[in-house]
This record gives C-alpha cells, structure tokens and sequence, in this order.
C-alpha cells in the first residue's frame, strides 16, 4: 500500500536548517497495525504528517497503492487524502458549536453524497462508537473518552482505506485509553490499515509491528515478539 524510497525532509529558518526525516526506507501493507515510537522530536509527526499528504518531502519517493506522488498536485492530493485517509489527533479538534453529528458530519463536506446518505453514514458511525445518544450534545457536554469516539467517527466516517492516528490516547485516563485501543484494533481487524504514533510503550507494544525512530532516522522496524 505506502512505499517510502529514502524520504526526507528539512525544515529551513533563516540561515538554520533542521533535518526531521532522514533518509527513510519504509514499507506498509495494506491492512497493517504499525505503531511510531521515539523520542520527543525524533520525526514521529512530521513522518505521520508526510504519509497523510499534509505535508510535501523534501527528498525521496512517496507510492501510494502503486502510484509515486511526488509529481501530483495540491488539489490531486487533496483528492486523496479526502477520499482515502483518515486522521485520529490527540487533541481531537472538535468544534464546540457544532453538535457531535455536525463534528462527524463535517468529514462528508465536499464528498459528492446525497444527503440521505451522508445521514447515514453518520448514523452508522456514532452507532458504531456507542455515541447515537449522544448525537444531539455538544463537545463540551462529553467526557474525554467520548470526545475522542467522536473524533474516530469523523475519522471513519469517509471509510478509508488508511488511518492515522497521532497520540490518541495522550488525553486520557488509562480507562478511557484502553478503549481507544479496543476501538482502534476493531478498525485494523475489519481491514483499515492503521498507523499510530504513541509515546507509551504498553499501547505500542499492542501493534504487531513497531518502527522506532531516532534523529530521523528508523532505528528498528520489528514485529511483536
């Protein structure tokens, strides 16, 4: 599904530039569970960022399900990462105006659906993640674990084919954060290839597969023991 080919990328201030990837050869089969481990400023992100087409590399090779996008352009990205990418963030990034369907219902702008169908997609999703009674609340009404089933319903609202997720347990308590894992690993069972940056070892150690970064650079890619 994702073939990196020696990535990289580098960030320039003034006179300063920094390397956050360097080099990185790394290969992802559709349906795979990887989990992203390091140090603080390792590169987790900004590799997260670059697989979900947020970011552009400076250097290397991007193929996605065959297709090298190195060449391609805003608005073909755009396309893609609308149609085939989800995103899961810590900080879920909800919009307390706006009621949970609406949350949800804001993954659908610009998809081309009949309305009809979009209220049941949303339907489906927040039934899902056990939230349907919870449709008609705001943000703020919801505890942290449920904000952040609501933000995997956005996430998996479109059903794409890849799921990234950045720290989704980093606002929770152990509790709520177990959940998300329970929830996460449904997702990767029923096919969604999911890729997880995390900083806690026990959730990391839950993926059969790990890639530990250090300065940019992949220091081990090894499946579970």
């Amino acid at each position: 599904m994702i073939h990196l080919k020696s990535l990289s990328k580098r960030h320039r201030s003034g006179d300063v530039e920094t390397t956050a990837l360097d080099r990185v050869d790394l290969q992802i089969e559709a349906g795979e569970y990887l989990a992203i481990t390091g140090p603080s400023g390792c590169g987790k992100t900004t590799l997260l960022s670059l697989l979900g087409l947020l970011d552009r590399p400076s250097d290397g090779e991007y193929w996605f399900d065959g297709r090298e996008l190195s060449r391609c352009t805003e608005r073909e990205l755009a396309l893609l990462r609308r149609g085939q990418i989800g995103f899961v963030f810590q900080s879920f990034n909800l919009i307390d105006e706006l009621s949970v369907e609406e949350n949800v219902g804001l993954a659908l702008d610009h998809a081309g659906l009949p309305a009809r169908e979009q209220r049941q997609r949303i339907a489906g999703a927040l039934d899902r993640l056990g939230l349907a009674h919870r449709a008609r609340h705001r943000p703020s009404q919801l505890s942290g674990g449920q904000q952040q089933r609501v933000a995997i319903a956005r996430a998996i609202v479109r059903r794409p084919s890849l799921l990234l997720a950045d720290e989704p347990t980093g606002n929770l308590d152990s509790a709520q954060g177990q959940e998300v894992m329970r929830l996460l690993r449904e997702l990767n069972d029923e096919g969604t290839t999911l890729v997880m940056v995390t900083h806690s070892p026990t959730h990391a150690a839950l993926a059969p597969r790990s890639v530990r970064l250090l300065d940019g650079r992949v220091l081990v890619d090894a499946l579970a023991a």
